[in-house]
């Protein structure tokens, strides 16, 4: 009797139970379809005006074109640091390359950013996610982040047109750009039809496939593009303005490039061609990727973003290439079409590639994590702001390699200011506004001696607020005097262990300031010692001031910042 009055109580209650879980689960399930997909892809090396959209009459981009014309346009979309391996790392990451410190060289991106990289926070939010080409960033962990995936690039062991001509569809040999379309189009093909998706799509084209004489490859359904036009020359072409650059620049791999690509007339031709038939390509299969989404009846809830990794030289100041922090180098094409709003606009306000994680999340209806540094861009395309309260943005490339000097400054909406990091004492101010091809270098002029003052300033300050907080540096800092002068320091305690070290000893505080080891640049010494003698050759005069500092590499091989200097008198 017990046991029967027990089980008419408990099962109404069971059922109750039941009916809300699956309500819930319904209603999840629901939340979940009305979502939008959005699909994100990446084009490498592609810069902001080699769009049809944009005004450039080489550029065959009708799709691109489209999704410009029906969307947001971002006319001054910018990346925060123009090389591919770092731009990659902050748009996983949204933070800048001052912060994830990853760029070529160094070891696997930190677990500690990845864990809010925004694929990884839209997987576990229920989304489906992908990927397919080039990831650009080393991480082992690519299934905590997409549901499928396949990392390719160009093939570097071929020198020739094998590099992009690699993978089959079939048993057909295809290129890398039809490859990575038809990938897309799979995935679209075979998503579950219960929940949205994200795909992060990036080819590898424009980019040259370095090793090979011709450069750029491209299908034969483009070949055919600008066959019978001459491409003008590239502006500020003349000898004067590569002259105008420092010595490091112009024995560097920007020069280099440039004598491979454009340094001839009829190169020049066949190269520019070459890039421009390569986003052609590109072109192809956005279209094509579109027809896939109509055929599954997604399109009308599916978010396309279109930007690059970083822009490009062709040819301009007799260089190649990116890297440096011209306006040619950090500003790329960025397009974000999202078909539930049906607002057109072109906006001024400089868009950050590391804001394309906010954006996605925002779209997702994801809260963003806080670490990000980036911002939505949702509120401008929604019309809910006007601006994003943004004036100035940290640009830099901080990669410490001998053909490629790094660099550091800030861009605003009518300024910009960079500085060589190996030596301070270049720098280059530029008045957008008056000047946008930056040819003027007003640094010297004391007319703006307050404005360099203050970019300077504000330049020293996002450095300091973007600090990687798990990067530490060189602490207790000594000299001491035996036969010879010896330099020792400590290791931070956020650094696991050192695995190089830099020394720099000046004649002057304006020298080591400025990074300039005018009595001794050790230059990147691969040791874990902190205990250095300054070498034998060197003769300091007794009662001489000298001034000096050092940075170390981590266990990751990132460049750490300078240590405060010191002040040391001979005797």
């Amino acid at each position: 009797m017990i046991k029967t009055k027990f089980y008419l109580v408990l099962y109404p209650l069971l059922i109750f139970v039941s009916l809300a879980l699956g309500f819930s689960f319904k209603a999840k399930k629901a939340e979940n379809i009305l979502k939008p997909n959005i699909i994100f892809i990446l084009t490498d090396d592609h810069r902001a005006d080699a769009l049809g959209y944009a005004g450039n009459k080489y550029a065959f981009t009708p799709e691109m074109d489209k999704l410009a014309k029906g969307g947001t346009y971002f006319k001054n979309a910018l990346v925060t640091t123009p090389i591919c391996a770092a731009s990659r790392a902050s748009i996983l990451s949204s933070m800048h390359e001052r912060s994830h410190r990853y760029t070529f060289q160094t070891g696997d991106i930190k677990q500690e950013y990845m864990e809010n990289a925004y694929p990884k926070i839209l997987k576990n939010a229920g989304y489906f996610t992908g990927f397919y080409g080039k990831f650009g960033v080393n991480y082992k962990k690519l299934d905590e982040l997409f549901d499928v995936h396949e990392d390719f690039d160009r093939n570097g062991k071929y020198p020739d047109e094998r590099g992009y001509f690699f993978k089959t569809i079939g048993t057909d040999t295809v290129h890398l750009t039809r490859y990575t379309g038809q990938k897309a189009i799979e995935f679209i093909e075979n998503a579950p039809i219960d929940k949205p998706f994200c795909l992060s799509l990036s080819f590898s084209a424009p980019h040259a496939h370095d090793n090979a004489p011709d450069q750029y490859f491209y299908d034969e359904q483009t070949s055919h593009w600008l066959e019978n036009q001459k491409i003008e020359p590239p502006l500020l072409g003349e000898d004067k303005f590569f002259m105008a650059q420092p010595k490091e620049v112009k024995n560097g791999f920007s020069r280099l490039r440039w004598t491979w690509r454009f340094d001839q007339p009829a190169k020049y031709q066949q190269m520019v061609k070459g890039y421009y038939r390569m986003i052609a390509g590109v072109d192809l299969e956005i279209t094509k990727i579109r027809a896939e989404l109509k055929k599954k009846g997604l399109e009308k809830n599916t978010v396309i973003i279109i930007m690059g990794d970083n822009g490009y030289f062709l040819g301009e100041r007799q260089l190649a290439d990116k890297w440096l922090l011209y306006d040619k180098s950090i500003r790329v094409p960025l397009i974000i079409f999202d078909p539930r709003n049906k607002v057109h606009q072109d906006i001024n306000e400089m868009a950050l590639n590391i804001d394309i994680p906010a954006t996605i999340l925002h779209m997702a209806q994801i809260k963003r994590p806080n670490l990000y540094q980036g911002k939505s861009l949702v509120p401008l395309i929604d019309k809910q702001i006007s601006h994003l309260r943004r004036d100035t943005v940290l640009i830099e490339h901080l990669w410490e390699f001998e053909n490629i000097p790094p660099s550091e400054g800030v861009r605003t909406k009518d300024w910009k200011y960079f500085r060589y990091v190996n030596d301070k004492s270049w720098e280059e101010l530029y008045n957008l506004k008056t000047d946008p091809l930056e040819i003027y270098n007003l640094s010297k002029s004391p007319k703006y001696r307050f404005v360099l003052n203050r970019l300077k300033k504000q330049t020293a300050n996002l450095i300091n607020k973007f600090q990687d907080p798990f990067l530490g540096g060189c602490t207790d800092l000594k000299t001491k005097f035996d036969k010879s002068f010896k330099f020792s320091w400590d290791i931070s305690k956020k650094t696991k262990s050192q695995t190089s070290y830099q020394l720099l000893v000046s004649s002057s505080k304006s020298k080591i300031d400025q990074n300039i080891g005018d009595i001794w640049n050790s230059l990147q010494i691969k040791s874990a010692s902190s205990n250095v003698n300054l070498p034998e050759n060197i003769t300091l005069k007794k009662g001489q001031t000298i001034f000096w500092k050092v940075r170390i590499w981590d266990e990751l091989n990132r460049t750490g910042e300078y240590s405060e200097s010191q002040t040391v008198i001979t005797y």
